[in-house]
């Protein structure tokens, strides 16, 4: 069977195959950097992390890029706050994203364009829109689109324009025609920092946010490409504005699919900065090692709502720990490639050719686990590791991981050694209730023993 997607276009699941056969052209809205990066940028970018992975493991080439919003209102008052330029404030928060998705083993994508090196390309899009009679200039300087001479708007989130209409506010002085439209080149406002203003024809200024990931994945990947990502919060306005603004200016579709990660939520709420309910992805990652955060957003699938919690936190770090103990069991021997045509294999692969299934193909490892437990085959062990690998997981040795993080870090490994082998001497001179005592010791500090054919092994609670 080959590969679906549910095309938030279509609102249903459809065949992929790329424009270009055998590449694919996949362009991802990324992050407005004027904070650290909370558990919901986390979700989305570890959500197309699996899907390049995945279309690389299926045999394409893919280009993949993932922009950075570095210009932008709360972008220019962080930095103003601070008393810092903005790309002094932008350049640590790009250094602090990379940190924290590499934390995560989210692989870099293949370009990272940023919003301030494309001001000429969106310049030209305005250009043409207003060529086209689809873009206006306001009294108050800015340019904006109209969006009702636009007459594909709201296909993409199936909102039609007088619902949009009806619950809408206009400001007496934003220059509008109509509520609906959208600013595409802001005009410079006094005491905005300099570098926060280019100029243009439309006066000194500076683009609107939806302009700029226009400007970039035509630029990249061409006026029409594969896939348009992002959080499902975009969808409205800003993937519906980027529709607007790059159709309207190419007469060309701009992605033929459209995907959107759900959200994270805590007590039923989207986690966001605006509602002061997020955590950082540092904060999550001082208390759960990355593994295991990684682990615990792919169990669920892209689409659905991802609730956090601690209880849930530590019930995928005790999940993966029994994905380890059966690694733990056997020297894997891990195939050169993956013969999709074995069993396990072959319904992992179909777990994710069916809309990326990560829920299933994380079912597929754990059948595969309880096989390797029964079995202690290698080959088993092998694919076990090597399908794991294709999600980004259990690459790590298989006792390190045991025995890192969790309960008992007060106790380094040579105490845990010495202990082993005193119990190994009791249970040698018959001193099985001092064997015991010493195994129940270790225990309520949070290490487990287990005895083996090739000796004791330990692992942390």
């Amino acid at each position: 069977m080959p590969l679906r997607i549910f095309n938030s276009l279509s609102r249903g699941v459809e065949p992929f195959a790329p424009i270009d056969p055998g590449h694919v052209r996949m362009y991802v809205c990324g992050m407005t950097v004027y904070d650290l990066c909370h558990l919901g940028h986390a979700r989305s970018m570890l959500a197309f992390d699996v899907v390049q992975r995945w279309l690389r493991a299926s045999g394409f080439r893919v280009t993949y890029v993932r922009n950075v919003t570095d210009i932008e209102d709360k972008i220019i008052a962080r930095a103003v706050k601070n008393g810092e330029t903005i790309k002094q404030l932008t350049d640590r928060m790009i250094d602090a994203l990379h940190q924290d998705a590499d934390a995560l083993g989210i692989e870099r994508p293949t370009h990272e364009p940023r919003a301030t090196e494309y001001v000429p390309q969106m310049l030209d899009i305005v250009r043409r829109l207003e060529n086209k009679g689809l873009a206006y200039r306001s009294p108050n300087g800015d340019v904006n689109y109209a969006v009702r001479k636009f007459p594909g708007y709201g296909k993409l989130s199936g909102k039609s324009l007088d619902d949009l209409r009806a619950g809408e506010r206009v400001a007496v002085d934003d220059g509008k025609q109509d509520p609906l439209d959208f600013v595409l080149w802001k005009s410079a406002k006094a005491g905005e920092p300099a570098e926060a203003q280019w100029d243009s024809a439309y006066g000194s200024g500076r683009p609107g946010w939806h302009i700029e990931c226009s400007a970039m994945s035509c630029e990249m990947l061409g006026e029409s490409f594969d896939i348009h990502g992002g959080g499902a919060d975009l969808q409205f306005p800003h993937h519906e504005n980027e529709i607007a603004q790059s159709e309207g200016a190419t007469g060309q579709p701009l992605a033929r699919f459209w995907m959107h990660n759900g959200f994270v939520r805590v007590d039923n709420e989207k986690m966001s900065k605006s509602l002061g309910n997020f955590f950082t992805i540092r904060e999550v990652l001082e208390k759960y090692d990355a593994e295991t955060v990684r682990f615990f957003v792919l169990r669920a699938h892209y689409r659905s709502a991802l609730n956090y919690s601690g209880v849930h936190l530590d019930d995928a770090r005790a999940a993966l720990k029994r994905l380890y103990t059966a690694l733990a069991t056997v020297t894997a021997e891990v195939p050169a490639a993956i013969d999709w045509s074995l069993p396990f294999a072959a319904r992992f692969k179909a777990a994710m050719d069916e809309d990326f299934g990560t829920p299933e193909a994380v079912a597929v490892l754990f059948d595969l686990a309880g096989e390797v437990n029964r079995t202690r085959d290698a080959s088993a062990a092998g694919l076990l590791q090597a399908l794991g690998g294709v999600l980004g997981l259990l690459q790590q040795d298989p006792q390190a991981y045991l025995q890192a993080g969790g309960a008992g870090e007060g106790l380094d490994e040579a105490a845990i050694a010495q202990q082993i082998a005193d119990r190994a001497a009791a249970k040698a001179a018959k001193n099985f209730a001092e064997a015991d005592r010493i195994r129940q010791s270790l225990l309520a500090q949070g290490i487990v023993l287990k005895d083996g054919p090739a000796g004791t092994t330990w692992e942390r609670s």
